[in-house]
């Protein structure tokens, strides 16, 4: 099965909006489509965006969470469209939706590392959107596509959760065994595994997650820590991150977030954090010209509430987009 029978080519009545604003005001008006089934991705400007749909709630179903991730993509597509656009010299594509719709989780990751890895290779970074975390294997196989096992690719994730639980005895993955299978591609193609960690909550991990984070050497920070005003270790964490890797990757849970700013989530926080303890953070990394890709997850339209969390995750993509600095060169397999 090849990745064309997984893909769906970009709504454009996603992207609508008011008539009497002045021409590439918001993100309705500056989005381009663009339907990989007919059109080669082309980096039209320095820097240049992708928003990548991953419409998944197998991950999430097979942990016995709450699904309704499938349709996380459309929302928070329709409230980015409303937000205004600050630098239009800034390009971004709309490149459409992964579906998995047949429980074959595996193929729909296959088929989203696929196009990952095309966009990649074209100097644009994607940004893309879940569905639940299991997005992040899908995403991670594209990436490591691109970079070579030489270079050295950071893993920051926020999130309540480390999501390195063992696969299961059918050995079928779900959302929390996604970076477990992250690290195992690290062991067996001999990478260097650096995978970080903001946000995580005692009580969102059962004691075997953290003895699994010890094993494969993850480094963390509480979601305490934040609470309690630690955020200079925190900016000392982001630049550890950044000087010791050539490339990053960025995955986001909005679980990570307290339920009063993100109700509309897989798996609900009550001591979550707010969105300034995140925000900073995400600047800093974007900012450093080392990321190549980005991720967010977790959302579940039918649990929002006045569309608290998909504006959220509207908004931290675009101070991803506004931030994001290019490198001066590609570090790409051509």
């Amino acid at each position: 099965m090849t990745w064309e029978s997984r893909y769906i080519p970009p709504d454009p009545t996603l992207w609508q909006g008011r008539h009497d604003l002045p021409d590439d005001s918001c993100f309705y008006q500056h989005m381009q489509l663009l339907n990989l089934l007919e059109q080669e991705p082309v980096k039209s400007a320095e820097i240049t965006f992708a928003l990548v749909g991953f419409k998944c709630d197998e991950g999430v179903q097979r942990d016995l969470g709450r699904t309704g991730a499938f349709e996380g993509p459309t929302a928070i597509r329709q409230r980015l469209g409303r937000l205004p656009i600050q630098k239009p010299s800034i390009h971004c594509y709309d490149a459409g939706n992964i579906i998995c719709t047949d429980h074959d989780l595996e193929t729909s990751q296959a088929a989203l590392a696929e196009v990952i890895a095309r966009l990649l290779k074209k100097g644009i970074r994607p940004i893309v959107i879940g569905g639940g975390h299991e997005v992040a294997w899908g995403h991670f196989q594209g990436i490591a596509r691109v970079i070579s096992p030489q270079e050295r690719l950071g893993i920051i994730n926020f999130d309540a959760h480390f999501d390195m639980h063992p696969m299961h005895p059918s050995h079928r993955s779900s959302a929390s065994t996604t970076f477990y299978q992250i690290a195992r591609a690290h062991e067996a193609e001999q990478r260097h595994f650096d995978y970080n960690c903001i946000g995580i909550q005692h009580a969102g991990d059962i004691r075997q997650s953290f003895d699994f984070a010890k094993q494969f050497h993850v480094k963390h920070i509480l979601a305490d820590d934040l609470h309690q005003g630690l955020q200079e270790k925190c900016f000392d964490f982001i630049d550890r991150v950044i000087d010791e890797n050539h490339a990053i990757y960025l995955s986001l849970s909005l679980d990570v977030f307290s339920p009063a700013f993100a109700p509309g989530v897989s798996s609900v926080q009550p001591l979550g954090l707010n969105p300034w303890h995140i925000i900073p953070m995400l600047r800093q990394a974007a900012a450093s010209a080392k990321m190549i890709s980005y991720d967010i997850a977790e959302h579940v339209p039918r649990y929002d509430i006045d569309h608290r969390t998909a504006k959220l995750a509207a908004v931290l993509i675009y101070e991803i987009i506004h931030h994001h600095i290019e490198p001066a060169a590609q570090r790409v397999k051509t």
